[in-house]
C-alpha cells in the first residue's frame, strides 16, 4: 500500500489518511464509515493508524480492496490526485532521527569539504524538527543568507511497532514502511557548526528543509530495501544515483543503537543518510547549489516514488 496524509483544499484543511487507490487518493475515514459502519471510526491521523499495529494496517488494505472493486465506492469516496494535497506522510512523529555520515561516497565528500571531523565508529544522528517538514510540490523558500543550499535525498524507515532494547535480528518486524526526505542543508552553516563542534541542527531545520513522501509505502512492496536506487534530479538534470547497498549502518545496527536508550514508537522516523552526489562535493559546486526557481525531483527507483520540491525566492 501507499499511505499518505492529505487535505482537500476545496473542501476543508483538515489532514486527512488517504491510500493510493487506481491513481486516486482513497480517503479511509469517509471508505470505513460506508463499508464498515458497525467496526468504529477509522484513525484520523498516520500516527493513530500506526499505533493500531497490524490491525490497523489490515483494515486499511481491506479498504483498498474494497474501493478497488468498487467503482462506484472509489467514486464517492476517492479523490483525483490534482484535488488533494499532499502532506508529509507522518507530519508529527514524536521522534525523527537523522543518521548522519552514513554512505562511504558521502563520507569522502564530507573529508574533502571540511565538513566532518571525525569517522563514526557507530550510528550517529541529529533531529529533524516536525516544523521545518512539507510535502510533495512544496514551494521551499531559500532564506536571503543562504547562498550554498545543497540537496540530500534519503531513504526514511517508519517505525509502526514499539520497539525498546530491540534486537538486530528483529529491526525490520517493526517497521511499517518507507518513504523519501529531502534533506536540505544549508552548507555555509553547517560547516560552522562542525566547526564549533556541535551538531548541524540549524543548518537542516530552517523552515521547508524537511521535504517528505509523498507517500509512506508498506513493507509489503519493499523487496529489498538495501538494493534500492536513489536518485535526485534537479530541473531534470541527473545529479546522482546510488544505491542504498553503500550505507555504512543498516536499519538492524540502527534501531539496535538507538533503541538502548530511547523507546521507540509507532510513527518514529528514521532517515538513514545522504548518499554520494550532492553539491558541495562537486568541483563545479557553485553552479549546482540550489537556486530560486529549481525543481528537485528525489526518487526511488524501485518501487517507484518521487518527491518533487520547488526552490523560491524569500518574500
Amino acid at each position: 500500500m501507499r499511505l499518505a496524509t492529505f487535505t482537500v483544499p476545496a473542501e476543508s484543511s483538515a489532514a486527512r489518511v488517504g491510500v493510493l487507490c487506481k491513481d486516486r487518493m482513497l480517503d479511509l475515514a469517509r471508505c470505513a464509515a460506508a463499508v464498515e459502519p458497525g467496526e468504529g471510526a477509522f484513525p484520523r491521523s498516520m500516527r493513530t493508524l500506526l499505533e493500531e499495529g497490524d490491525a490497523g494496517l489490515a483494515r486499511a488494505r481491506r479498504l483498498l480492496e474494497a474501493a478497488s472493486g468498487d467503482a462506484a465506492l472509489r467514486e464517492r469516496h476517492a479523490y483525483a490526485l490534482e484535488a488533494v494535497r499532499l502532506l508529509p506522510p507522518v507530519p508529527d512523529a514524536e521522534k525523527f532521527l537523522c543518521v548522519g555520515k552514513n554512505y562511504r561516497t558521502h563520507l569522502e565528500e564530507l573529508k574533502r569539504t571540511d565538513l566532518i571531523k571525525e569517522l563514526p565508529e557507530e550510528p550517529t544522528g541529529f533531529i529533524k524538527l516536525n516544523a521545518c517538514l512539507v510535502g510533495q510540490d512544496a514551494e521551499v523558500e531559500r532564506p536571503v543568507d543562504v547562498p550554498h543550499l545543497d540537496y540530500e535525498p534519503e531513504l526514511v524507515f517508519v517505525i509502526g511497532k514499539p520497539a525498546y532494547r530491540a534486537r538486530r535480528e528483529d529491526a525490520f518486524n517493526y517497521v511499517a514502511g518507507i518513504t523519501i526526505l529531502n534533506d536540505l542543508t544549508c552548507r555555509d552553516t553547517q560547516k560552522r557548526e562542525v566547526a564549533s563542534g556541535s551538531r548541524f541542527w540549524t543548518a537542516k531545520n530552517a523552515p521547508g528543509f524537511g521535504p517528505l513522501g509523498p507517500y509512506l509505502i508498506t513493507m509489503d512492496e519493499v523487496r529489498d530495501a538495501y538494493d534500492i536506487w536513489v536518485t535526485c534530479r534537479v530541473n531534470g538534470e541527473a545529479r546522482m544515483r546510488v544505491n542504498t547497498s553503500d550505507q555504512i549502518w543498516k536499519l538492524p545496527d540502527i534501531i539496535e543503537h538507538f533503541s538502548r536508550l530511547l523507546p521507540l514508537k509507532p510513527g518514529d522516523m528514521f532517515s538513514t543518510g545522504a548518499p554520494g552526489g550532492v553539491a558541495v562535493g562537486k568541483p563545479n559546486a557553485d553552479e549546482l547549489f540550489l537556486k530560486p526557481g529549481d525543481v528537485v525531483e528525489c526518487a526511488f527507483e524501485e518501487p517507484a516514488m518521487a518527491l518533487r520540491t520547488r526552490i523560491v525566492a524569500a518574500r
